[in-house]
């Protein structure tokens, strides 16, 4: 009789735990979906601030709830750990493009250098153990995306040195930068999962795309800079 409770006990604790996985999954899904479209919509409406600050927020809060259930999905439910550097980076780089606004130049607070020190000893880890699980993983994939986290991190820690004239003429460069990765993180995890038959192809074209679309708004960002100070130079030049 205890036995059979005992096994009771245990189908039942499975159900549960499939159950809690099944609901977390629905979550995890819906947000990202609604962050992908949200990101678009806040891109799109870039020159409308109201909207775009507005659909930022969302994004933001839709980005939350995929890093959550995310990282919930990988260390609780023991699923996909590849996802974990793909989660690692979008939101890294979601919250470090909030803060790049936020601090509009300034120098770094003590939660700008302690949070990348701990998405690189986590993505560090996540490296060794990797390595030495000997499971099959796309070395182009994988270090590629460790590659990106890297260096954003590393240039956030190197902003307590930079001038100040430096970090405020890079502010809108690096919101741009930091918010299109996240978008095009979450894109390329959206896509590796729902086509894994075309991997490595599905995680990181999605990338590329956000890299091209990075150096288009950057190259749109020079320009309106260029001719802001036209501007600036004409309104002081003489008159006849």
């Amino acid at each position: 009789m205890p036995l059979k409770i005992t096994c009771f006990v245990e189908i039942e604790r499975t159900n549960s735990m499939q159950l809690l996985h099944q609901t977390n999954i629905f979550i995890h899904i819906i947000a990202g979906s609604l962050a992908l479209c949200l990101g678009l919509m806040t891109a799109i409406f870039y020159k409308k601030k109201r909207w775009h600050v507005k659909f930022g927020w969302w994004f933001v809060w839709m980005m939350s709830l995929v890093v959550v259930t995310g990282l919930t999905g990988i260390f609780v439910f023991n699923r996909n750990s590849f996802l974990l550097v793909i989660t690692l980076l979008s939101g890294y780089n979601c919250f470090s493009g909030i803060r790049a606004v936020r601090l509009k130049g300034n120098k770094p607070r003590l939660i700008d250098l302690m949070m990348p020190l701990a998405i690189i000893a986590v993505g560090g880890r996540y490296l060794y153990s990797l390595q030495s699980s000997g499971l099959y993983w796309s070395p182009v994939v994988v270090y590629s995306t460790l590659g990106a986290l890297l260096l954003v991190t590393a240039y956030d820690l190197s902003k307590n040195w930079q001038s100040n004239i430096a970090r405020k003429k890079a502010v809108y460069y690096e919101h741009a930068y930091k918010m299109i990765s996240a978008l095009s993180g979450l894109a390329s995890a959206f896509a590796g999962t729902v086509f894994p038959q075309y991997h490595p192809y599905s995680q990181f074209l999605p990338s590329v795309l956000g890299l091209c679309w990075i150096l288009a708004i950057f190259i749109r960002l020079n320009n309106d800079s260029k001719l802001q100070r036209k501007q600036v130079v004409s309104s002081y030049a003489p008159i006849g």
